[in-house]
């Protein structure tokens, strides 16, 4: 379980990466799963300790993570399964193998979305401080798990002779522009996050940025997922319409100024109203 990997341009030596991180109980752990627990862990802790700032606690943050991964941890999976059904269909038993890689972010985001308006209802809590914190949660986690597609040898594209081409078995490095534009958004949006005008407004700019991303991205990559035989790259669809909504809705809000105040000028001015 190995991949050959060298930088042709760079200098003359090829890596050999094994896919296996270690071995326990006989059973071999692999750098896939190793690297998207990290990720998930960065994005946890990130989460817990600016929670306050967005109208939540940490033992509700424990308890949304708990609801949440799973869900989004399914939902990756089935939308990288129904764009990829024809071999699924054939081989049902491969669906569980989400070690060998095979999870949609897209997907993992749907379900994700959906567990939280949920959960937001059950705790009664501010549902757009709970997506503009799940959102900064998101790309620094994206950031980082980008590197499980090294490892797997996915989210490639087609040759390049640029300097800093990478050859995986022949494939351009598209997995590391992702991780750069990922943890390049995050560091803004953390430093936006305490300036930010409204609730909501850091969820929207996830949105546009990382639909961006996608959207660019795609042109490169040659293992896209499409809609069924029409030859539309599924993600790129996705990627535009997120790019086209949200940045329509933060203009309107910008414009118009009605939109909700973040979480503490909210509580100040409940408070002032009720005095």
């Amino acid at each position: 379980m190995t991949n050959s990997i060298s930088f042709p341009a760079l200098f003359d030596k090829v890596f050999e990466i094994n896919r296996v991180a270690f071995n326990v109980f006989g059973k071999d752990v692999m750098w896939y799963g190793v690297i998207l627990t990290v990720a998930v862990l960065a994005a946890a802790i990130y989460g817990m300790r600016r929670c306050g700032e967005f109208g939540w606690n940490q033992d509700q943050v424990v308890d949304g993570l708990l609801y949440c991964l799973p869900a989004a941890i399914i939902g990756a999976r089935l939308y990288y399964v129904v764009c990829e059904w024809d071999y699924y269909g054939a081989h049902p038993g491969d669906i569980i193998k989400i070690w060998n890689g095979g999870l949609g972010i897209y997907g993992a985001i749907i379900a994700t979305v959906l567990v939280l308006l949920w959960f937001c209802k059950k705790y009664k809590g501010d549902m757009l401080g709970a997506f503009d914190l799940v959102s900064l949660g998101f790309l620094l986690a994206q950031g980082i798990g980008r590197w499980a597609n090294f490892v797997n040898a996915e989210a490639h594209g087609g040759f390049t002779d640029l300097p800093w081409g990478m050859v995986i078995n022949g494939v351009r490095p598209t997995f590391l522009y992702e991780s750069i534009w990922d943890l390049a958004g995050f560091l803004f949006l953390h430093w936006y996050s305490k300036r930010r005008k409204f609730r909501g407004e850091i969820a929207l700019m996830y949105a546009g940025w990382y639909g961006m991303i996608r959207f660019l991205t795609e042109f490169l990559r040659t293992d896209s997922l499409f809609i069924g035989n029409t030859g539309i790259k599924t993600s790129q669809l996705i990627g535009g319409a997120c790019v086209v909504i949200s940045v329509g809705l933060l203009i309107y809000f910008y414009t118009t100024k009605k939109y909700p105040k973040p979480f503490g000028e909210q509580t100040k001015t409940e408070s002032e109203t009720e005095e």
